[in-house]
């Protein structure tokens, strides 16, 4: 499977989540703090039309961006505002048309070219799979305010690959410099297949599931909760602040929030 391939199947599993919601459901506060369910699908339409808008024309996409302003909530909250004034009917129509416009232009990209975004050029297939991450952590807080629990496969490898990539976005986050020391990840697949990165000999080791290790980068369970282990020092403070995105970190999730996840 391509990492198109799995943008694509994300996105569905998310459309059926969400296709039969009444009023009241659309409504519903996630764990987000200030976000209802409505907020979480308004957002994912602000950031897939960037990243279809950056795809399809770079030159538009870097003259949006340059009147952004310093404030990163601020800019968020520009973005969504559009989108939640609309009727549901509408903002699920809207989502739709810009998921499939998106998806599309990133899938038109040469693989071997770069796409303009926030902070630096990303090859097509990491902007697609850091939209992966996106669908996952918002979907993820959808879920937990519908009670809904969520299925994966390996198309979470995208996911995971991305998050090693992204490893020091927690620190950057937080104004420190990250650490010399290189980490070995060893993360098993939901398909039991063991994905590794970084040296066989590092003392700083990341174990643990995907599905949890994707919750863990994406701040929506505490380390505490996941099947998740750190060795080494250095390792273990990372759980603390490990992120797989630009920008503030937010509140993340407390110990023993949601139920324990893989925890014997």
């Amino acid at each position: 499977m391509d990492v198109i391939t799995a943008l694509r199947a994300t996105g569905d599993d998310f459309d059926r989540m969400i296709a039969d919601l009444d009023d009241s459901e659309w409504s519903l506060p996630t764990p987000s703090p200030g976000w209802t369910v409505k907020h979480q699908v308004a957002h994912l339409i602000s950031i897939f039309g960037m990243a279809g808008l950056a795809a399809s024309d770079p030159d538009r996409f870097q003259a949006m961006t340059a009147g952004l302003s310093s404030d990163f909530n601020a800019n968020v909250d520009g973005a969504m505002a559009p989108h939640l004034a609309l009727d549901t009917p509408g903002l699920l129509a809207r989502w739709h048309e810009t998921k499939a416009k998106a998806i599309d232009a990133l899938a038109a990209v040469p693989a071997d070219t770069v796409v303009p975004w926030l902070v630096n050029p990303l090859p097509p297939a990491v902007l697609a799979s850091a939209g992966m991450m996106e669908l996952f952590g918002h979907g993820q807080d959808v879920a937990d305010a519908l009670g809904v629990h969520r299925e994966w496969d390996d198309r979470l490898g995208f996911l995971v690959g991305f998050a090693v990539r992204t490893k020091d976005f927690g620190y950057l986050a937080r104004g420190s410099e990250p650490p010399a020391e290189e980490f070995r990840f060893e993360i098993t697949a939901p398909s039991g297949t063991l994905w590794s990165f970084g040296p066989e000999d590092a003392a700083q080791r990341v174990t643990g599931s995907a599905e949890d290790f994707c919750l863990l980068v994406t701040r929506r369970r505490h380390h505490a909760d996941l099947d998740v282990r750190a060795e080494g020092e250095v390792a273990a403070h990372w759980l603390e602040i490990a992120q797989a995105y630009r920008g503030p970190a937010g509140e993340g999730r407390r110990p023993g929030q949601f139920t324990l996840s893989n925890v014997d």
